[in-house]
């Protein structure tokens, strides 16, 4: 099988329990460390599946590596190759379908609901008893929902929090690859960000994000695996 393409814009928003998910399924990846100035791959064609996670940049930033990203993804979704875009990742996978990229009304960090939209999209990817659950958030922009998308999760203070295109392609604003090590170490390196943000109604002050983490990370481990389950369903192999 071609291996999953995953790639990392930032040293700290690595893979995480997508990761995890992947080596559980015994399903081949490769890190892509476009944070350390590795190229990205001019076709998708030798890989399953692209997945793009996180990173405290924007999509519309002008970097050596966003143009060329963009362009990977339509030549993926082009060829059937399924992409699975975080936050950041999400946000990539709209711009490169059309859809605007811009400032959130408010910032959200931390623990926040989202609800599951009501049809038989949303209900294939996340199940028929899912009808919300409490999300990780890290981000200050959104995305447009791109031409073709079906919403399949919507939140108070950002609407759109995940989309799929295509039946394959699915493009998240929240973040559901968290694990225990990966929110300490946001809660430390985002600590100034925190600080400089708390005039967000929607963001929490590190202590409340790690009292939070211990009940709220398994729940969203579990809408993890179902997502990455049902993307994983389109991998070429």
């Amino acid at each position: 099988m071609k291996p999953v393409a995953v790639f990392r814009h930032a040293p700290t928003e690595g893979p995480g329990y997508f990761a995890t998910f992947l080596d559980e399924a015994r399903i081949a990846w490769r890190l892509v460390r476009l944070d350390e100035g590795e190229a990205v791959p001019a076709s998708a064609a030798p890989f399953a599946g692209l997945a793009f996670m996180g990173g405290p940049m924007s999509a519309n930033d002008d970097l050596p590596w966003t143009q060329p990203a963009l362009a990977l993804i339509r030549d993926a979704v082009a060829r059937g190759v399924p992409v699975i875009g975080h936050c950041l990742g999400g946000q990539l996978l709209a711009k490169a379908l059309g859809a605007e990229v811009t400032r959130n009304p408010v910032k959200e960090i931390g623990w926040h609901p989202v609800t599951v939209e009501d049809g038989p999209v949303a209900k294939a990817w996340l199940g028929e008893d899912l009808r919300g659950f409490t999300a990780f958030q890290w981000h200050g922009e959104t995305f447009a929902l791109p031409p073709g998308a079906t919403r399949i999760l919507a939140g108070a203070r950002c609407a759109n929090q995940a989309y799929v295109v295509g039946g394959i392609h699915l493009g998240m604003q929240c973040h559901v690859e968290m694990t225990p090590e990966m929110v300490r170490t946001w809660c430390e390196t985002g600590a100034p960000e925190i600080a400089a943000s708390r005039a967000s109604p929607a963001v929490e002050a590190p202590e409340e994000i790690l009292a939070r983490t211990q009940a709220g990370l398994p729940a969203l481990t579990t809408v993890a695996r179902r997502l990455y389950a049902r993307w994983a369903e389109g991998l070429l192999r």
